[in-house]
């Protein structure tokens, strides 16, 4: 009891009460080490079932790994310490837990001077407003809802010189009738340029490297199944293409009629035609004008589309609930009508129409051994203002669990999230080179890509382009952000990368999840935690201190706080008299 009480009143006296709500084993134990002393806030069962949904056997369950040891807690690469630190730890390892209750008892009226949660909405308000540093702002759904960010992205011009179109696939809200005539109108255009392309790869013209259609033997419309007039079709797809090149050169900007792409031919029929073409294998033919046409058209195309790499030729979208996390809802598909019938389908007030996103799939990803892959990247904000941003120079990838094929788009070849992968078995055609837990270390694709001779492609092309993504993010979104001044936030980006190594942001998460999966992300998660705490906590009292592997990549000037002004209403008049 006095060695208790000893330590708690060095830790009110130094400002070092802290609370934790959620799976934050390694943030207890780091804090501990460096003098803290928790005070245990009570906890909202309820809401924690609820968040941690499916994933709470994942996050809380311990299951054995690779190397033997428990994946539900992280663990620190032991020689990324520091000495000092290692001495701490082993101070507190020696205290049992009955020590640790009995402080948190001794600090239960103590306002926490730092809080680490997996959400504001768990904690008591009156008690946030109090505390000084929270690992959480109060309003990021401008960056970290798929809606949001699409909203954002689409002011970043007016901010910044740069084009959306160029990291971030083209995304539409379904929920707005603008946008949903967009997305429509989209989706006939890409059709028009992947039928030009398909044109000329079963004209043995191998401009576009596509996937051959697997053979089918349903009905009719089968392989080799006669178009009604193929030549017509090519030359619809030819004249829309035109008409579109116009477009982009703002040959339309005095027109008052509808965009020349939506009138210019049935869609509905042409889409049919598409589909036969795309999807059963009807055949086309080209005329030897007709090719050369094509391969002009879609040249010039490539020129003005920053997305043309990333499109092959099947027009594969992707559907996402705009709110929802860890791959829950997302269908990916073919077919207008489909996109369309789902959003409409969603009439429950938890999932309305406002709330779905349609983006466009990366068709030609660079895959790793024929798997698809993605790479979650951590960024810390620290400061709204003046933005501050660090970026986190380790990273890891995620792998699907089968093949990636364009013609099967079930999502255990094309969704990587490890709460979706973990309920698939390995494929057995799965090249054995992809690793078990499904997940590679960034240092582990350096690797890999030299192998390929592609080495430079990590620091030259992927990380330049994942830090401008997560700054063009950022900025587009962070008038619609609320900063705390002295809170932060860690957030977790989510790329994919092309054939071209170029990386495409997908979205972008909040409180991004510490839970190991493998031995990769128990060394990586418990690292980037220990990491934040330098950052947030010493770096205040000492600027020169060590940032572990956050690298400073953004600090705007400060600017003045903007003042709200309101509307002066008032009533002039005088009071009316009996006469």
């Amino acid at each position: 009891l006095k060695k208790a009480r000893w330590r708690v009143e060095k830790a009110i006296k130094e400002k070092k009460i802290f609370a934790v709500q959620g799976p934050y084993p390694v943030i207890r134990s780091l804090l501990r080490a460096r003098g803290w002393v928790e005070r245990k806030l009570p906890r909202n069962d309820r809401w924690m079932k609820q968040q941690l949904g499916g994933q709470k056997k994942e996050r809380l369950d311990t299951e054995p790994s690779d190397d033997g040891d428990e994946q539900g807690q992280a663990v620190l690469n032991p020689h990324e310490e520091e000495e000092e630190e290692e001495e701490d730890k082993e101070e507190d390892s020696e205290d049992s837990d009955d020590i640790h209750d009995l402080m948190s008892h001794l600090v239960r009226d103590q306002v926490p001077n730092f809080l680490w949660t997996i959400c504001l909405s768990t904690t008591d308000q009156e008690l946030l407003q109090k505390i000084e540093v929270v690992n959480r702002y109060h309003w990021v759904h401008a960056l970290s809802t798929k809606e949001g960010l699409c909203l954002s992205l689409q002011n970043l011009p007016w901010i910044e010189q740069a084009d959306p179109n160029s990291f971030f696939p083209r995304c539409y809200r379904l929920g707005t009738v603008e946008e949903r005539e967009a997305f429509v109108e989209d989706f006939c255009l890409t059709a028009a340029r992947s039928l030009l392309k398909l044109a000329l790869e079963k004209a043995g013209d191998k401009l576009v490297g596509t996937e051959q259609c697997p053979k089918s033997n349903k009905g009719p419309e089968g392989p080799g199944y006669p178009l009604s007039s193929p030549a017509r079709l090519v030359e619809k797809a030819l004249e829309v293409c035109e008409q579109h090149l116009g477009v982009l050169g703002h040959q339309d900007i005095d027109r008052k009629t509808p965009s020349p792409c939506r009138t210019c031919i049935d869609w509905d029929c042409f889409l049919q035609d598409y589909y036969r073409v795309a999807h059963e294998g009807a055949g086309l033919a080209l005329s030897g004008a007709q090719r050369e046409q094509c391969q002009h058209l879609l040249q010039r195309l490539a020129e003005q589309l920053p997305q043309f790499s990333i499109e092959g030729d099947l027009n594969v979208w992707i559907l996402k609930p705009s709110a929802k996390s860890r791959g829950r809802g997302i269908v990916c598909t073919t077919r207008l009508e489909k996109v369309l019938q789902l959003a409409r389908g969603c009439t429950t007030p938890s999932v309305r129409v406002c709330e779905w996103v349609v983006q466009k799939y990366v068709e030609q990803p660079l895959t790793i051994f024929d798997t698809k892959f993605d790479i979650r990247q951590w960024f810390l904000v620290t400061d709204g203002n003046p933005l501050t941003v660090w970026f986190y120079q380790d990273c890891y990838l995620r792998f699907c669990s089968q093949p990636f094929s364009l013609h099967h788009l079930d999502h255990s070849r094309h969704l990587c999230n490890v709460s979706i992968q973990k309920r698939y078995k390995t494929s057995s055609h799965r090249d054995p080179r992809v690793p078990h837990h499904r997940v590679w270390s960034s240092k582990q694709f350096q690797g890999y890509l030299a192998q390929l001779g592609r080495g430079d492609a990590w620091h030259q092309v992927m990380v330049p382009g994942m830090k401008a993504a997560i700054l063009n993010s950022l900025r587009s979104a962070q008038d619609r952000m609320s900063f705390r001044k002295g809170s932060f936030e860690l957030f977790g980006a989510d790329f994919l990368i092309g054939k071209d190594c170029q990386p495409w942001l997908l979205e972008i998460n909040s409180c991004p999840t510490m839970s190991p999966s493998s031995a990769v992300t128990r060394r990586l998660c418990a690292n980037v935690q220990r990491d934040t705490l330098r950052l947030v906590l010493d770096r205040k009292d000492n600027p020169s201190c060590s940032t572990g592997a956050f690298e400073l990549i953004y600090k705007e000037a400060a600017m003045p706080p903007r003042l709200t002004v309101g509307i002066n209403l008032m009533v002039q008049g005088c009071s009316l008299k009996k006469p």
